[in-house]
């Protein structure tokens, strides 16, 4: 069983800085492909259109954190709507 010290509170019930950091909010973006192209070809784009993503079908997709990679996953179907699991935390270069 987890200790007190584990979930950010101190033997004085006070806050941890760790604590402090766990309501910030992040940007997360699941990224399922890239595909370049001019804006010509952009601005011919209508409904239904296809654009062709530089990622095979069953490769992991990229998820990240203020625009810094921080995992990789795949997507998952629950309940009609779509979600990630992730396969493999990415540790940062610096840590």
């Amino acid at each position: 069983m987890a200790d007190s010290k584990e979930f950010g509170i101190k033997s004085d019930g006070s806050r941890s800085e760790m604590e402090a950091v766990l309501d910030v909010k992040l940007e997360v973006t699941a990224v399922l492909g890239v595909a370049y192209m001019p804006i010509s070809q952009i601005l011919k784009l209508g409904r239904g259109a296809v654009v062709e993503l530089e990622r095979a079908v069953g490769e992991d997709i990229e998820l990240h954190a203020n625009n810094q990679l921080i995992a990789k996953g795949e997507v998952i179907v629950v309940d009609d709507r779509l979600g990630v699991t992730v396969n493999e935390v990415i540790k940062s270069p610096s840590g």
